[in-house]
C-alpha cells in the first residue's frame, strides 16, 4: 500500500522555524529517511489553504498522512489519530473541507509548554497567534530532535505495519 505524507506549514521563510510549521519542517527533515511505501508531497500555499492543494496531489483521504503542530499536546510528544475533526487547526479543517473527509492519518505534534509534572500550559487569547507564529527557542529545538525521531518511527510502522500498531506503540510514550 502507497501513503502519501503531507507536513502542513507556510511557504515564506518569515515562517521559517516557527511552531505552525513544525509538521512541515520536520517532514523536510526525514524525507530521504522514509520507507518506500511513503511519497512525499510538498506544499506550496499557505496552510489554510492547504485542504485544495492536498485534493489536487492525492485526490482523496485514503492512505494519506498529514503532519501538524498540535496545541494540546506538549513539546516532545507525538498523537496519532484517525477520523478527527479539525479542532481549532485552520490547516486540517481546510484538508477535511477539500477532501469532504475526515478520515485520514494525523501525527499531530505538540508544540505547547508543559509543567515538570507534564500539565500543558497551553497559551491562549491574544497570545496564542504570537505563541504559534513565534520561532522556537534553542531549548525547545534539543526537544525537536526527539520529536523528529519519533515522528519518522511512526511513519515507518504506519507505513510498513499499520496504522493500529503505530497508534498503540506511539501514543503510549
Amino acid at each position: 500500500m502507497k501513503w502519501t505524507i503531507v507536513g502542513l506549514g507556510n511557504p515564506t521563510d518569515e515562517y521559517e522555524g516557527t511552531r505552525h510549521n513544525v509538521g512541515k519542517e520536520l517532514l523536510a527533515a526525514l524525507e530521504d529517511k522514509l520507507p518506500s511505501g511513503a511519497k512525499v508531497v510538498e506544499l506550496d500555499v499557505y496552510m489554510n489553504r492547504s485542504g485544495p492543494a492536498i485534493k489536487k496531489a492525492v485526490g482523496s483521504a485514503k492512505n494519506l498522512i498529514v503532519i501538524h503542530d498540535e496545541l494540546d499536546i506538549p513539546l516532545g510528544k507525538i498523537k496519532i489519530s484517525y477520523g478527527n475533526s479539525g479542532g481549532g487547526h485552520n490547516g486540517v479543517k481546510s484538508v477535511i473541507a477539500a477532501l469532504k473527509s475526515q478520515d485520514f492519518v494525523r501525527i499531530r505534534v505538540g508544540i505547547s509548554p508543559s509543567t515538570p509534572s507534564g500539565k500543558l500550559k497551553r497559551p491562549t487569547g491574544d497570545a496564542l497567534a504570537d505563541f504559534v507564529l513565534g520561532k522556537f527557542r534553542p531549548p525547545e529545538k534539543e526537544k525537536l530532535k526527539k520529536v523528529k525521531k519519533l515522528v519518522q518511527e511512526a511513519i515507518e510502522l504506519i507505513v510498513e505495519e499499520s496504522f493500529e500498531r503505530a497508534q498503540s506503540e506511539m501514543n503510549s510514550r
